[in-house]
């Protein structure tokens, strides 16, 4: 399928779901060696990055905790600025090494939110991994960014755990909407 139709927009093929899992695959094994002898905490960010922590923590050998917290800036196709929390971090972070997952930073507003809360509970280390990112549309600087799947252009996309206006994240491709 090279073009879906997602309530009413219309997307086409960006990265197959093989691409992505071989990617996934090289970062489990980039992580399980990084973090050899370490028990880190992996923190999702829901909703979007379900697929891809699901299928990253496959790839994970070493011992590892797992949480999620949920923050919303979006609606429709655009950053509203605002994030909400609508639930939070675990509060037991100190001393622990933590790795924030993400769908896509975009402008990293949300992702700078979510590290100031993090760092606030002093960890022994923070890092983030996301499947997507987009460097042209990044308004701060996220020194934590460490693991990227894809550099992706400026564009809105759709499938693999990111939704539009709620629908489509079931869908195992990612596309990216057709002007």
């Amino acid at each position: 399928m090279n073009t879906v139709e997602v309530a009413d927009k219309k997307f086409e093929l960006l990265i197959e779901n093989d691409n992505i899992n071989k990617r996934t695959r090289l970062i489990g094994i980039q992580m399980n060696v990084d973090y050899e002898n370490r028990c880190p905490v992996f923190i999702g960010v829901l909703n979007g990055s379900f697929l891809f922590m699901a299928d990253l923590l496959k790839e994970i050998e070493i011992p590892c905790e797992v949480g999620f917290i949920r923050v919303s800036s979006y609606k429709g196709t655009a950053s509203t600025g605002t994030v909400r929390e609508t639930f939070g971090l675990p509060d037991t972070l100190k001393d622990r090494d933590v790795i924030l997952v993400e769908d896509i930073v975009d402008t990293g507003f949300t992702l700078k939110y979510i590290l100031e809360k993090v760092h606030l509970q002093q960890p022994a280390s923070v890092r983030v991994c996301t499947l997507l990112y987009k460097p042209d549309a990044i308004q701060t600087q996220i020194d934590e960014l460490e693991y990227v799947g894809f550099e992706i252009p400026n564009e809105f996309v759709v499938g693999y755990g990111l939704d539009y206006n709620g629908l489509g994240r079931n869908l195992k491709d990612i596309y990216k909407a057709i002007p």
